[in-house]
């Protein structure tokens, strides 16, 4: 039985209560509230930096794009321009449905022995699970970096009275919050609940839906149940993005400093986790090369240059002995 989610979640606990502890009793709000944030921020660009650089530098020699149509080849032969694409504009195509609409993810399909025979069967949840989380973690993003700017920016108003379209209670329900909570999960439940898949699941994997999650709880929490003060949420955004940072008179309370630890452990972590893949896809040969093989010669460019020895050179060191050995030349 794989119980490294059992790991993951202790860790999310542990680093919940630390941080619970050390902003409230401890009275460390300015190591939670500003020392933290900033370390983690600088963790994420270098790291994020690093590795965009090391993949960008990787040597890409061959044309390996991932193919599931036809390839461009007779003019009466029908081409699949997004799922084999020979072109630019094709391969920004099949790019752009990737990354905002999941293309490959919809087409998800699962492999079952019915009998004698294998029977493929498609599978669409994981997809809504995924289109789920994804659009739900980037419209939180987006609604909180009011706490940022002054003034707010009309679209980040506009997320937000979208979001808040439900206008229940007071304060309204805002919808990618608890949508966020549902869809991280989901695909948590998926993970430990499939046998398949919990079997080559590893802590790495569980650990940033569990932090996700926690980010997720803590924050409804504070707005629906404990309340926090906004106002001073704002005031310590504002000086972490002026770089005048300070801990506002009166102090968030605890639950607050364990919702920002949480958020600052999961921004450090992205660069060494799977989480990268956000900036991998569109590095990813295997998406965004065009499939010209047949079209156009590509010649490896670090092929080093090779002295080659040719027969007729060959011939001409070792003639006499080719004669003498009862061997046949070209020249006698």
């Amino acid at each position: 039985m794989n119980v490294d989610y059992l790991y993951s979640l202790l860790a999310v606990v542990v680093l919940g209560l630390i941080a619970y502890v050390g902003a409230g009793a401890s009275g460390l709000q300015a190591v939670f509230g500003i020392f933290i944030p900033y370390l983690a921020i600088i963790i994420f660009l270098v790291g994020f930096i690093n590795r965009v650089w090391c993949w960008a530098k990787s040597p890409v020699p061959f044309r390996i794009p991932s193919t599931c149509g036809q390839q461009q080849s007779l003019d009466w032969i029908k081409q699949s321009k997004l799922d084999n694409p020979s072109t630019t504009a094709g391969v920004i195509g099949r790019m752009f449905l990737e990354i905002v609409l999941f293309r490959s993810l919809f087409r998800n399909t699962r492999t079952e022995l019915v009998g004698d025979r294998i029977s493929y069967k498609w599978v669409i949840w994981l997809w809504l699970f995924a289109i789920l989380f994804h659009y739900s973690f980037l419209a939180v993003v987006i609604r909180h970096l009011r706490f940022f700017m002054e003034p707010v920016p009309f679209f980040i108003l506009a997320v937000e009275r979208a979001d808040g379209i439900l206008q229940v209670g007071l304060p309204g329900v805002l919808i990618s919050g608890i949508t966020l909570l549902a869809g991280a999960t989901l695909l948590l439940g998926r993970r430990v609940l499939i046998p398949k898949i919990n079997y080559i699941s590893k802590a790495a994997d569980y650990f940033p839906l569990l932090l996700i999650i926690g980010i997720a709880l803590t924050g409804i929490l504070m707005r629906y149940f404990t309340k926090v003060d906004v106002v001073k949420v704002k005031e310590l955004a504002m000086g972490l993005a002026t770089f005048h940072a300070g801990i506002p008179e009166g102090g968030l309370g605890p639950l607050f400093y364990v919702h920002m630890f949480f958020v600052c452990i999961l921004v450090a972590y992205i660069p060494f986790s799977k989480l990268m893949h956000m900036g991998g896809v569109f590095l990813s040969p295997t998406r965004n090369l065009a499939n010209n093989s047949r079209m156009k010669r590509h010649i490896n460019p670090w092929n080093p240059k090779v002295k080659f020895h040719t027969y007729e050179e060959y011939e001409d060191d070792f003639r006499e002995k080719m004669i003498e050995a009862g061997l046949p030349v070209e020249k006698e």
